[in-house]
């Protein structure tokens, strides 16, 4: 994550470059004149040499922190109830400990595309964070310049030198910071000389426009996606006498409108649940915005008060306003959620349901790996549900003597539609796995990486039971229909029994993928001890009969081929259980 510049890190820095230029041409002839041994290229490279530090410091920052408790907080965020004021703490919370409220509201987006959260117990979590967004600008506002390379050195030791994960991740965590902080002071100390030019102070004090503000940073945002790298920026401007509160809270509010860019852009390709969550989070932003836009110079003079210096009060002023603007809309969350739902209800899908697709696999989630692991999971839970259908279906041809439809479409035939889930399950743990590959190929924890390979091999036992079925099944079928007296009643009755227990078995494994209920698993490891015993139980006694029961030979082989395909069934779900019991799911 950390070794390489990808197109994601240089992108925004090369824009922010570009937006920023024409103000520079204006300003440094200017510079020039009062200072003359600050040569334009010195002062070009400075800006934003520190501009890209602070920036990728941010980035560093944000993504080992993400690293580091990713997991947990996606284990927060799935365990949240329908309370919509628990719902803001949390997502406050989250947003916090991540340090970026775009990556919680893409994170929420994955988590309701995935079924996990509904709709309306996502709108508290939006809200809140926009309050946990806020805590980077406290403590951006904290005057520790002096102390950046220092930070600087601390991370870079940690981060190169460790062998565990979690203090490397931390030591990314402490080396962003220093970043930050080293690019904040280069950038303060650049623009100095500026402070006396009449062009670039015309530049910021038009700023002073809410309309100007406004939109300057919420394109500024949009362009970098990170509202707390806006307020950061506006603090260091701040810092150096270059702007006023005045100017600094239409810029902040304007990060507020910009940062809705990351969800809308995750919302796209996603659920129509999901979509709602990412109106939601504009709709919510936008009225937030326009509700105090009209008091600026009141709200500006209230900030005034809680701090003697600009920094602080800018930081203030965004913590503030997001705190106001949730106490304002949260009794109308309800509200809202009706109306969203009104405007966008759900819709008639005319899907083909004969042919397979992906519901989850959101490749746009991969560079967050907490989130594009639960895309998996909820994906394999899909599969499960078709595995469950298939595996009910394998002891039906033997139970009954009449014809057999499909268990879903009773105008299909029974072996076609099941041909039909056979190869809606090879097609999906073909693009799963595909998919898991794909996240493996991205930076991550130990824990992550054990994740993955083990749901790479509940793929592949899925699809050994796929497989058992589909070799073996059509091949019985033949021989049952050539058998002329049948099973015996003892021989079916043992074999429904067997397979009612094996369909419980997935069913529970199911119900595992739903909420990683580990005590699902559980009771699969010690439930499927007592289906081996229950099993070689039903094979000595068939021995025993077939001993001493005449006409019974010709179908024993139809039950103990039967039998095999539903102890190897047992035995894969087995092999799944025993995987993911060693997951750490809390």
């Amino acid at each position: 994550m950390f070794e390489k510049l990808n197109l994601k890190s240089i992108v925004p820095i090369v824009g922010i470059s570009i937006m920023a230029l024409p103000s520079l041409v204006f300003a440094f002839p200017a510079a020039a004149s009062s200072n003359k041994e600050i040569s334009w290229f010195l002062m070009i490279t400075s800006l934003f040499g520190g501009l890209g530090m602070f920036l990728y410091g941010m980035e560093m920052m944000s993504d080992g922190m993400k690293i580091a408790a990713g997991n947990r907080m996606r284990s927060v965020l799935e365990k949240l109830t329908s309370n919509r004021f628990l719902a803001v703490g949390v997502g406050a919370f989250v947003t916090m400990v991540i340090q970026s409220s775009s990556a919680t509201t893409v994170m929420l987006v994955s988590f309701v595309n995935s079924g996990l959260l509904s709709f309306v117990q996502g709108l508290g979590v939006i809200l809140g964070s926009n309050i946990g967004s806020t805590i980077t600008a406290q403590i951006v506002a904290f005057k520790v310049t002096d102390y950046a390379l220092a930070l600087i050195a601390v991370g870079a030791i940690m981060a190169l030198f460790s062998k565990k994960d979690a203090t490397k991740n931390i030591g990314f965590v402490i080396l962003g910071f220093g970043l930050l902080f080293y690019g904040m002071k280069v950038m303060s100390d650049t623009m100095k000389p500026l402070r006396s030019n009449p062009t670039f102070n015309s530049i910021l004090t038009s700023f002073e426009n809410p309309f100007m503000g406004i939109l300057a940073g919420a394109a500024f945002t949009a362009l970098i996606q990170s509202s707390s790298a806006t307020t950061g920026i506006v603090i260091t401007l701040a810092s150096g006498g270059s702007i006023t509160l005045e100017a600094g809270i239409p810029l902040i509010f304007g990060a507020n409108v910009g940062t809705c860019v990351t969800a809308l852009l995750a919302g796209l390709n996603a659920s129509r649940e999901a979509k709602r969550v990412a109106i939601a989070h504009v709709t919510f932003n936008l009225l937030g915005v326009g509700l105090f836009c009209f008091w600026i110079p009141t709200f500006a003079e209230f900030i005034s008060q809680t701090s003697d210096n600009i920094p602080r009060q800018i930081a203030n002023a965004h913590t503030i306003f997001n705190i106001l603007a949730t106490v304002v809309f949260i009794p109308f969350t309800p509200l809202v959620a009706k109306l969203i739902l009104q405007y966008f209800p759900d819709e008639e899908i005319d899907r083909d349901i004969s042919k397979p697709a992906v519901m989850h696999l959101d490749e746009n989630t991969l560079q967050t790996p907490a989130i594009a692991i639960t895309n998996a999971q909820a994906e394999i839970r899909g599969v499960i549900g078709l595995l469950e259908r298939v595996v009910g279906s394998v002891a039906m041809p033997f139970l009954s003597n009449e014809s057999l439809s499909d268990v879903e479409n009773e105008e299909e035939d029974f072996e076609k539609g099941l041909q039909n889930r056979i190869e809606k399950i090879t097609f999906l743990n073909n693009e799963i796995s595909s998919y898991l590959i794909k996240i493996n190929n991205q930076d991550l924890t130990d824990v992550q990486s054990k994740e993955v390979f083990t749901l790479v091999s509940v793929v592949n036992n899925v699809n050994s039971i796929k497989n058992s079925v589909g070799l073996r099944l059509h091949d019985l079928m033949i021989k049952k229909e050539m058998e002329e007296d049948g099973l015996s009643d003892s021989l079916l009755n043992e074999i429904e029994s067997f397979h009612k227990k094996m369909v419980k078995q997935i069913k529970r494994l199911g119900k595992f993928f739903e909420k990683y209920d580990q005590t699902k698993i559980d009771k699969i490891v010690s439930k499927g001890k007592k289906y081996k015993d229950l099993e070689e139980k039903y094979r000595i006694e068939h021995i025993k009969r077939s001993d001493v029961e005449s006409g019974e030979t010709k179908s024993s082989v139809i039950y103990q081929e039967l039998m095999d395909m539903l102890k190897e069934i047992s035995i894969f779900i087995d092999l799944i259980a025993e995987r993911l019991s060693e997951l750490e799911t809390d």
